[in-house]
């Protein structure tokens, strides 16, 4: 991969803003094209992250940023249309509805657009949806990665790898720590963890305003405890034969107030060796890496991974327990 790639990144909220910081200093990609619910930018050349940046937070959407932007209320179609010259796209977009991120996945393949899309999917039944269309995303010539963030990605990548050791998995175990200063920076993917606590689910969730929100985060004093959630861990590692999905549980803790994770991300694989020893490995996250850090790096070393998968004509869906993600330079 001598030229640089061009990838784009369709959401342009606090991730889709940090994937854009995470591409700057990068040699091997370069983000070109980038879109949010109002409009979109392009430029072949690439796009400064901190004009899209400033643009999108001072005025609302990338479609005003000055030469590259251009207002529209179907972005998404209308840019995949004009950045041709576009390989992968990261979608970094909120998944609410739950049918969300599938409908995208059908625009790219309706529009005859042929490269590697990757998503950062959280739920079970989200990434379901997903693989009804692999047939669809094969015929039409994409490369679709699904489950590649934290969690599903990096951790369930890490799960299955560690599960090599042993002869039978017993459990597959995932807790994260998530700290944000202030969760208006992240509202949606806040408002999807909210979905997760009992006696809310997606549709109550999106309807939030958001004072709504500060509401209840005022009454949990910013933090959301989440135990036995909807996560793909557990299908992604079910497909990729490492364990039944029953095995696998996902859980967490989210300090929408403070930026220090609250407790340490890792992940604990428990079975039994070929000797008949029980045994865990334990696989755990630097405190000091965030959230983004932990989502937008492997999803960029995912679309480097797809996009050598797609050159050789592979395609397809595929999760992040089957392929090795290639560190992006």
């Amino acid at each position: 991969m001598t030229t640089r790639i061009q990838v784009g990144v369709l959401g342009f909220g606090g991730l889709g803003q940090a994937a854009a910081r995470v591409l700057a200093p990068k040699q091997e990609m370069v983000l070109t094209a980038a879109a949010d619910a109002q409009g979109y930018a392009y430029n072949p050349g690439g796009l400064d992250p901190d004009r899209a940046i400033a643009t999108s937070n001072q005025q609302g959407s990338l479609g005003y940023l000055e030469p590259e932007g251009t207002l529209s209320h179907q972005s998404i179609p209308d840019l995949i249309g004009k950045a041709t010259g576009v390989e992968g796209y990261f979608l970094a977009l909120p998944n609410l509805p739950n049918t969300f991120m599938a409908n995208v996945a059908k625009e790219f393949i309706k529009s005859g657009w042929r490269g590697v899309l990757v998503d950062a999917l959280k739920r079970t039944s989200a990434v379901e949806q997903m693989r009804q269309l692999s047939s669809s995303l094969a015929k039409a010539g994409i490369t679709y990665m699904t489950g590649c963030g934290a969690t599903p990605g990096l951790l369930t990548a890490a799960a299955a790898i560690a599960a090599q050791s042993y002869a039978e998995i017993h459990s597959v175990k995932i807790t994260f720590g998530v700290g944000i200063a202030n969760w208006e920076a992240y509202r949606a993917t806040i408002r999807e963890d909210i979905a997760h606590m009992p006696g809310y689910d997606v549709e109550k969730a999106r309807g939030m305003s958001d004072a709504e929100v500060e509401d209840l985060l005022d009454k949990t004093n910013g933090i959301i405890s989440l135990e036995n959630m909807e996560h793909a861990d557990d299908l992604m590692l079910e497909m990729a034969g490492v364990c039944s999905r029953d095995r696998v549980t996902v859980g967490g803790v989210v300090d929408t107030r403070n930026p220090q994770k609250p407790l340490s991300t890792n992940v604990k694989v428990t079975g039994r060796t070929f000797e008949g020893k029980i045994s865990t490995h334990t696989f755990t996250l630097g405190d000091e890496t965030s959230m983004a850090a932990n989502v937008c790096g492997p999803a960029f070393g995912y679309l480097k991974a797809g996009i050598s998968w797609h050159r050789r004509r592979i395609y397809g869906l595929f999760t992040a327990a089957e392929i090795m993600p290639m560190f992006v330079k």
